[in-house]
C-alpha cells in the first residue's frame, strides 16, 4: 500500500491539529491561574487567531462542504475566544484590584 502526498498532507494536518487543540487547555489553565492580569496575553494576536480560524471554518463549511475541517476550525476559534475572554476578564479584575476596589465594598 502506497501513501501519496495528499495522504501525507492529510495525516500531518490531522496530527498537528490534534496537538493544537490539546495545546489550548494548558494555556487556558495558565490564564485562569494568572494573578497579574494575564499581561502576557496579546489581545490583538488572539483576536487575529479567532478571525483566521473562524473564517477558515466558515469557508470550509460554505464553499468546500468540508464539515470535519469546518468543525476543527470552529473549535480552534472557540478555544482562542476562551483564552481571549478569560484574559480580558483577568485584566479587568487586576485593574479593579489595583484601583483599590475588590467589588465587595458596599456603597453608602
Amino acid at each position: 500500500m502506497w501513501i501519496n502526498t495528499t495522504d501525507l498532507l492529510g495525516m500531518a494536518f490531522g496530527f498537528f491539529n490534534i496537538l493544537r487543540l490539546v495545546s489550548y487547555f494548558p494555556q487556558i489553565v495558565v490564564v485562569a491561574r494568572d494573578q497579574n492580569g494575564a499581561s502576557a496575553i496579546s489581545f490583538s494576536c488572539w483576536s487575529i487567531w479567532i478571525g483566521a480560524n473562524g473564517s477558515t471554518g466558515l469557508y470550509a463549511w460554505v464553499k468546500l462542504a468540508d464539515m470535519p475541517l469546518a468543525l476543527i476550525s470552529g473549535f480552534n476559534a472557540a478555544c482562542c475566544a476562551a483564552v481571549l475572554v478569560l484574559a480580558i476578564y483577568k485584566r479587568a479584575m487586576a485593574r479593579r484590584n489595583s484601583n483599590g476596589t475588590t467589588g465587595r465594598e458596599r456603597h453608602a
